[in-house]
């Protein structure tokens, strides 16, 4: 069983920037896709990211495309979400994901098999 443990979100002001991370534990990382999706208050989840296995492969969402940067580290069991030009719309909780063994980076939640219990960020005009 996987353990995903995000942090890094907090409140920004619009333009500014934030960097999640998210560690893994309980599970061989380095052979796994990875992504992260959001959920804003009041509307469905939204797979913002993904990152093939050894991180050669990313895919983004249009709404985040330019902005936002995922990247990975093997040797840490780690993701990353780097978040720049933060605007009024992309509150929500922020949720890392794990996938499948050697997956694609999709933006489909069923590439996803595991996710973690999401952390907060908030953006203010």
């Amino acid at each position: 069983q996987v353990q995903l443990v995000e942090s890094g979100g907090g409140l920004v002001q619009a333009g500014g920037a934030l960097r999640l991370s998210c560690a893994a534990s309980g599970r061989t990382f380095s052979r796994y896709s990875r992504g992260w999706c959001r959920q804003a208050r009041g509307k469905g989840r939204e797979l913002v990211a993904a990152i093939s296995w050894r991180g050669g492969n990313t895919n983004y969402a249009d709404s985040v495309k330019g902005r936002f940067t995922i990247s990975r580290d093997n040797a840490k069991n780690t993701v990353y979400l780097q978040m720049n030009s933060l605007q009024p719309e992309d509150p929500a909780v922020y949720f890392c994901a794990f996938g499948r063994p050697y997956g694609s980076t999709r933006l489909a939640s069923a590439d996803f098999v595991s996710w973690g219990q999401g952390t907060q960020v908030t953006v203010s005009s």
